[in-house]
């Protein structure tokens, strides 16, 4: 699975809802509305690299109000989540 960091300005005016948008859309898994330099940020998951052209440029982009894009490819993904799952394995309950 590839992850990508997509930090997004949009129209100030609109974040609400183009923020629901962009979390419609199938390959979003969550979208932050954000303080600093960007409004939103969304992370993206796809299965292939090719993948992310199409959710991002493809479909991100065009919704009405996104002014500009920057996207993040992740090399690796550290999450407590994962730790406590590693750390589970062959334990019963």
């Amino acid at each position: 699975m590839i992850t990508a960091i997509v930090l997004i300005k949009t129209s100030v005016d609109r974040i609400p809802e183009i923020a629901e948008q962009i979390a419609a859309l199938e390959s979003v898994s969550e979208v932050f509305s954000v303080t600093g330099t960007y409004d939103l940020i969304a992370m993206v998951r796809v299965r292939q690299h090719e993948d992310l052209a199409e959710v991002i440029p493809g479909r991100i982009s065009r919704i009405p109000g996104v002014e500009g894009t920057d996207t993040h490819v992740a090399f690796r993904t550290y999450s407590q989540h994962d730790l406590e799952a590693a750390f589970a394995i062959g334990l019963d309950n």
